[in-house]
């Protein structure tokens, strides 16, 4: 760990020598701070926290003792560092430091600095005599989502890749072509003779393609994504396959006599457009249409394929408020696991976030809602990530309400409803064991649950870069089923309360 700090370091100073040897390139920095605490009592609408589910590496804790820690507080910094040779050509080097205080870089006592780490580094530059943008390295990435909401349903997370960006109608039609490699599990001297060679495939890996059409008041993506990939061994835990990919049934039921997957070689597909229109603005509009499948050429049973649509409207006509409503449908679960899964594949639980859950990242959330992973500005532990997947539901807010200089407010009511049948849920916790990462409590929902969910932000503006923020949240569920939830007697409904949350803290940019 020192080692390759220190070799970090030694990269840095390298290219700050190199900088100032070459007078004409120059170097921005742009980054922020956040320094907040975070109070959360109910998480997943118990006393248990996230560990009660799942560990780091996504397996079930065999242990149901952990009980929730109600307040945290957290620090977060981001350093952006922008080496620019010319218009064309530019490095990023982002660093991130993300921990709580009294953990891993901010324990008083023989800090650990595991806290410090590269989140983003790569290469963008345009090739020689055109507008076509070439974009090489650990980077940000994610699907096309309606700029409504805060990110995409599938996939948002910085990820090793290569987007390539051209226009093909200036200000009109662009071809984006995009390659992502989200796990390398054999990586370079990995012995190709083991005992699960045969299960070995070493890399997962999506290639996009997107073609944004903007005329004048509309503005259409339509875009695919085709993936691939194997696991590592043959169950999704060994292949690191995070759970929001795969189907309850991937790990068999009696009746068919196979457990784990068919093929070493795993397919997927996943199609879709958004829409925004401004025509008729101040009244705006937003949409997406998205459709998946994971597992293509796969038993029936590890076959997972659904729909996702949302939608939304807003009217930015008001100088001190912007009326707002949304709403989204998805594929939920039938009654059989034996059939596969009836929900969207999709990269979730989200690893950013304020869900504090494993694997991949989504961000899609609208109005900033307590209830979904994505959008809040002080970020960890700051929601229920509750999985929009297999749900549907409508919401209003307030936003960008401002009644007094630097000082404005955002207000959402939120009410999500579960799509998928109680007797799938009910028969894969039984056949996972009890407590498991495809399904969860309180984050995925059956056809007779529901939540609702009301958030209250507030920012002050101290200074132009220095921001003052509170975040406020109340969530409620109706009665979970026994039946569904209380496998083994583990007794998680009995223990059923609301959520709160409130967390106040500062944001620095610069």
């Amino acid at each position: 760990m020192k080692r390759s700090k220190l070799l970090l370091l030694a990269v840095a100073l390298l290219l700050v020598a190199a900088v100032r040897a070459e007078a004409a390139t120059e170097v921005r920095m742009t980054g922020d701070a956040l320094i907040y605490g975070n109070y959360f009592s109910g998480r997943n609408f118990t006393g248990w926290n996230n560990a009660y589910w799942t560990n780091n590496a996504g397996a079930v804790q065999p242990g149901h003792t952990e009980r929730e820690e109600k307040f945290q507080i957290w620090e977060r910094f981001r350093l952006n560092s922008d080496f620019i040779a010319n218009e064309a050509v530019k490095f990023r080097l982002g660093l991130l430091v993300e921990d709580t205080w009294g953990h891993g870089t901010f324990t008083a006592a023989n800090p650990s600095n595991r806290s410090v780490s590269v989140y983003q580094a790569y290469l963008q530059f345009k090739w020689p005599g055109t507008d076509v943008q070439i974009t090489a390295g650990l980077q940000p990435a994610a699907l096309p989502q309606s700029s409504f909401f805060a990110g995409s349903v599938i996939f948002d997370e910085n990820v090793a890749g290569l987007v390539i960006t051209s226009p093909i109608i200036p200000d009109t039609l662009s071809l984006v072509l995009a390659y992502v490699r989200t796990i390398s599990s054999a990586q370079s001297f990995s012995d190709p003779v083991t005992a699960n060679s045969k299960y070995l495939y070493p890399n997962e890996e999506g290639f996009l393609l997107a073609l944004p059409v903007t005329l004048d008041g509309f503005k259409v993506t339509p875009w695919g994504m085709y993936g691939q990939g194997g696991p590592a061994g043959k169950y999704f835990v060994d292949g690191g396959w995070t759970p929001g990919l795969i189907s309850a049934g991937l790990l068999g039921l009696p009746s068919h006599g196979r457990v784990g997957w068919k093929n070493n070689f795993i397919t997927a597909m996943w199609a879709g457009s958004s829409f925004e229109v401004s025509a008729l603005d101040p009244i705006k509009f937003y949409a997406d249409v998205i459709w998946g499948q994971h597992g293509m050429n796969e038993y029936r049973k590890n076959v997972r394929n659904g729909w996702f649509i949302d939608l939304a409207v807003e009217y930015t006509g008001f100088s001190m408020v912007t009326p707002q409503g949304f709403g989204w449908w998805s594929t939920g679960e039938d009654g059989s696991t034996n059939n596969g899964s009836e929900r969207m594949p999709h990269f979730f639980p989200g690893s950013g976030n304020g869900g504090l859950h494993n694997g991949n990242a989504i961000a899609w959330n609208a109005g900033n809602s307590f209830l979904f992973d994505g959008g809040q500005e002080l970020v960890k532990g700051s929601n229920l990530g509750i999985n929009p997947v297999g749900t549907w539901g409508f919401g209003v807010s307030l936003n960008k309400m401002s009644f007094m200089e630097k000082l404005s407010h955002i207000l959402t009511f939120a009410y999500v409803h579960g799509n998928n049948s109680p007797t799938a849920i009910r028969d894969a916790n039984l056949l996972l064991g009890g407590s498991n990462p495809v399904f969860c409590m309180g984050r995925d929902l059956t056809n007779e649950e529901w939540v609702i969910g009301i958030n209250f932000d507030t920012k002050y503006m101290l200074y132009d870069n220095l921001a003052l923020i509170l975040e406020t949240g109340w969530a409620h569920a109706n009665h979970f089923r026994k039946s569904v939830w209380d496998v083994y007697n583990e007794g998680i409904t009995h223990n059923q309360q609301d959520a709160w949350k409130v967390a106040f803290g500062l944001k620095y940019t610069f």
